[in-house]
């Protein structure tokens, strides 16, 4: 009888383990086209074409992931001199229909190379990772690359790739 006690009360427990634990982190990938709806523009007018570029940008997210589907706002802060490098970064707020929200912090290098036709090549690479969730995202986890690809002169594609787990709720 005491056995059987033990048994099912460890049983219990390590159900209780089980569900608490953090998933393990699953490979994602998602694009998001993202169009200006505000913008704020510095020129410096001192001959460098350097500018600062503070945009909000929406688009939705597509791929795979609890992050597929959702809508996505862009609160970037891009600092450029064309032609040279620059150093965009920013915030990316992931919104599902159910309510879950992931505030995703990026930031990448851009590097201009030479391209085939002579003009400047731009390079838009660098990281993400899940600064804060809520709702039916609370606990998500991840982080990874990002890469940014001008799709028209205003559109901008945001590629992420890495992985996102749901780790345990604060």
């Amino acid at each position: 009888m005491e056995r059987t006690v033990i048994r099912k009360s460890l049983a219990a427990a390590l159900v209780g383990i089980a569900a608490a634990a953090p998933a393990a982190a699953a490979e994602v990938s998602l694009n998001a086209v993202m169009t200006p709806k505000e913008q704020i523009r510095l020129d410096f007018a001192d001959g460098s074409k350097h500018f600062v570029l503070m945009v909000r940008r929406e688009g939705k997210a597509q791929g795979n992931g609890p992050l597929d589907g959702a809508a996505v706002t862009e609160y970037g802060f891009h600092d450029l001199v064309p032609g040279q490098s620059g150093d965009p970064r920013g915030y990316l707020v992931f919104a599902r229909p159910d309510g879950g929200t992931a505030y995703v912090k990026w930031q990448v290098r851009a590097v201009f190379i030479p391209g085939a036709d002579g003009k400047p090549k731009l390079l838009d690479n660098g990281f993400w990772e899940i600064a804060g969730t809520s709702g039916s995202l609370k606990g998500l986890k991840g982080a990874g690359t990002l890469h940014i690809k001008a799709v028209s002169p205003a559109d901008r594609q945001f590629e992420l790739t890495g992985e996102i787990a749901q780790g345990a709720s604060r």
